[in-house]
C-alpha cells in the first residue's frame, strides 16, 4: 500500500483530487476522515495542511505527496521531486502600498517584510545583500501594511485580486510555483512499482489535456496538404471511402489554435468534421 500525503483543503485539494479520480483512484466514499483508502487501487490517502505534507514525506509518515512548490523551498525537507504537475500555478511576490514610488530593490533595506515564507524570503534578500526585517505571520499577510504591521509583504499571488482589494502593487517575483509529485527518497520496491504505476495513469491523464480528438472527410488531392495543417502524434489515420476521390481522415490536435486549424481544413475542402474530447492518452 503506497499512502499518499495531499492538502486538507483548498484549490490544490481540488485539483489533486480531480487528477486522482481521472487517473481512475476511486476512494471509500462517506464521512470525511483522515486517511482514506483506494476502492480498487493499493493507495491511501492522508489528507493534511499543505505546510505539513514535505516533513511528513521526509519522516515517512507518507511515501508521497502532492505538494506547492512553494512549500517544498520553503520547507527544504530531503525529498525526492518525482514530478511537476503544471497545475495551481502561483508565485511568490514582494508587494507594497500602491501609494509608494518604487525603484528598485534596495527600496526594502531597512524595512520591514511580513510574510508566510520567511526562509524563501530570508535567502533572497541575503543574495540581493538586502537587510530587512522579517515578520512571520500565518494568515492574512496582505492585512499587514494598512495596519501598520509591517511595510511590505511577501506572499503568493495568483490572480492578484487579493492585492488589489488591499490597495497593494507587486514589484518583485521571487519564484514561481506549481504542484509537485514528491516522494520519500527511501521507498521500497514494492511501493516503488505502486508509484510507477500511478505516475503512469497520471502522464495519461495529462497527456491528453487541452488535446482533441478529429474525424473529418477529406478530398483525396488535398490530403498532404491537410496533413500539413493537421499533424497526429505520429501521422493522421487515413482511410479511403465508399465515395470516390475521398478519405476519412483521424487525428489529435492541441486546443491551443483549435478554430485556426479548423478554418484552414475547411479552406481545403475538408467537411464533416467531428470533434471528440480525449480522457486519456497513451504513447
Amino acid at each position: 500500500m503506497l499512502r499518499i500525503a495531499v492538502q486538507a483543503k483548498g484549490r490544490l485539494y481540488d485539483e489533486t483530487m480531480l487528477l486522482l479520480t481521472e487517473s481512475g483512484i476511486k476512494l471509500e466514499s462517506g464521512k470525511r476522515l483522515l486517511l482514506l483508502p483506494s476502492r480498487n487501487f493499493p493507495l491511501e490517502v492522508l489528507f493534511l495542511r499543505d505546510d505539513d505534507i514535505p516533513e511528513s514525506v521526509a519522516d515517512g509518515a507518507a511515501d508521497i505527496g502532492i505538494v506547492g512548490e512553494n512549500e517544498y523551498a520553503e520547507k527544504k525537507k530531503k525529498v525526492i521531486i518525482v514530478k511537476r504537475l503544471g497545475f495551481s500555478k502561483c508565485r511568490l511576490s514582494l508587494a507594497i502600498p500602491n501609494e509608494i514610488v518604487y525603484s528598485d530593490i534596495s527600496w526594502f533595506n531597512g524595512k520591514t517584510i511580513a510574510t508566510s515564507y520567511p526562509v524563501i524570503l530570508s535567502d533572497f534578500l541575503k543574495k540581493k545583500n538586502i537587510k530587512s526585517d522579517i515578520h512571520v505571520i500565518t494568515g492574512s499577510v496582505e492585512v499587514a501594511p494598512s495596519i501598520g504591521l509591517s511595510d511590505a509583504i511577501f506572499d503568493i499571488v495568483s490572480s492578484g485580486s487579493t492585492l488589489v482589494t488591499n490597495h497593494l502593487k507587486e514589484v518583485e517575483v521571487l519564484m514561481k510555483s506549481e504542484a509537485l509529485l514528491i516522494a520519500n527518497p527511501k521507498l521500497s520496491v514494492e511501493k516503488k512499482a505502486i508509484l510507477d504505476e500511478l505516475l503512469f495513469r497520471i502522464e495519461a491523464v495529462q497527456m491528453a489535456e487541452d488535446k482533441k480528438y478529429v474525424l473529418m472527410n477529406v478530398p483525396t488531392e488535398n490530403i498532404e496538404k491537410i496533413i500539413e495543417v493537421l499533424p497526429g502524434i505520429k501521422s493522421p489515420t487515413i482511410m479511403p471511402l465508399a465515395k470516390d476521390g475521398w478519405n476519412s481522415l483521424h487525428a489529435v490536435i492541441d486546443e491551443k489554435g483549435f478554430w485556426d486549424i479548423i478554418g484552414k481544413l475547411k479552406t481545403l475542402g475538408a467537411e464533416g468534421i467531428l470533434v471528440i474530447p480525449i480522457e486519456k492518452m497513451i504513447l
